[in-house]
């Protein structure tokens, strides 16, 4: 199949540029010593999981227990669900994944680590668990301190769990050029002050998980972390440019449309709205755009209904005609391929696969 023949809207999979993403990431892990355990969050693939442990990924992570069920296919050594699982049904179905493979939970609260332990020992498993705290983000993840030991304390006097470690998420740090220079020394310097704490109060520390994309190529600054969990920078988007965490070239990912409609003046609308793309507005930025356009860069895409896209070409110096084509680096791509039922690998003009994106939806 050529790319000519793809139907579209759908999503677009340079793989010379998201095999070099991968294969940089894992060189980068391996040479300052810190596992990688990338989060799926952003291709749910199960054949991309496993392309990302055959390139020295330690296991993968997940947020929900749907997703975890789908990964199995991956086959991981090793599954960490970075999400408190709280519900009775839930863990039940977390307590099938763990009879496969080696589970991994991180929690916050000590409500959630009973209700694991519960879990766990009806089902006769074992389950590690990480305790989390908060960096700066202030979206889950206890005070660092009395907060993070009296959580730590309790996990570990929970029967058949296994305390890890703890496991933070700095996703306060949306820039990777000087403007994040202060929270990335923030964290350096708190880090170390809690493993500290962590080991005078005499809890394991096997593992010291954190990490993001846009921190990913700063992560050996943060001493301390044994870990690190990327997700988007296996395809990159218009935001990660945006942040300077990646160049133009690192966007693996485009959704490729078609142009409908040049009825209006200046304006075109293509056969992608916020069912294709997601309505994510682009981070550290008032502007209002929804994805570049690699084959017309002024070209803007100002607004979005359920199935079409407004362009605003009025700066671009070609013409335009119903039924061509034009490939968009979309704002988020975690979100849009969630949207999607699956994704075209090309290489060249060549779709040389096609992944059905098997954790898609998977929100329970």
């Amino acid at each position: 199949m050529r790319i000519s023949e793809i139907e579209t809207p759908a999503i677009v999979i340079d793989l010379d540029i998201m095999e070099r993403n991968l294969q940089r990431v894992a060189d980068y892990a391996r040479k300052y010593d810190l596992k990688l355990r990338p989060h799926t969050k952003t291709h749910k693939i199960p054949a991309l999981a496993r392309k990302q442990m055959d390139l020295g990924a330690v296991g993968i992570t997940v947020a929900k227990v749907g997703e975890a069920e789908v990964m199995l296919a991956a086959n991981p050594p090793e599954l960490y669900v970075a999400y408190p699982v709280i519900g009775q049904r839930k863990l039940d179905r977390l307590m099938q994944v763990a009879r496969q493979t080696k589970v991994i939970v991180g929690l916050d609260s000590q409500f959630a680590a009973r209700q694991l332990s519960d879990a766990a020992r009806q089902a006769q498993v074992e389950i590690g668990v990480l305790a989390e705290f908060d960096v700066g983000l202030n979206r889950v993840g206890v005070n660092p301190g009395e907060d993070l030991l009296a959580l730590g304390k309790t996990i570990a006097n929970q029967p058949r769990l296994r305390l890890e470690g703890i496991t933070f998420y700095p996703g306060h740090v949306k820039a990777a050029d000087e403007s994040a220079e202060p929270a990335i020394e923030a964290l350096a310097d708190l880090l170390p002050r809690i493993i500290s704490q962590w080991k005078r109060a005499g809890l394991p520390l096997n593992i010291v998980s954190g990490g993001s994309t846009p921190l990913l190529f700063q992560s050996h600054r943060i001493e301390g972390m044994t870990e690190i969990r990327p997700g988007t920078y296996i395809f990159n988007d218009k935001n990660t440019w945006n942040m300077q965490a990646c160049g133009l070239e690192d966007c693996a990912a485009t959704i490729l449309t078609t142009i409908v409609s040049t009825a209006r003046p200046g304006q075109i609308i293509i056969d992608g709205g916020s069912k294709t793309f997601s309505s994510d507005r682009l981070a550290n930025s008032s502007e209002v755009s929804f994805g570049y356009f690699t084959d017309a860069p002024q070209a803007v895409l100002t607004k979005m209904n359920e199935e079409h896209g407004f362009v605003d070409v009025r700066n671009v110096n070609r013409e335009f005609s119903v039924g061509d084509r034009l490939r968009v680096i979309p704002n988020h791509i975690c979100v849009a391929v969630n949207l999607h039922e699956q994704l075209y690998g090309v290489r060249g003009d060549t779709v040389e696969c096609v992944w059905p994106v098997a954790a898609r939806g998977k929100l329970q």
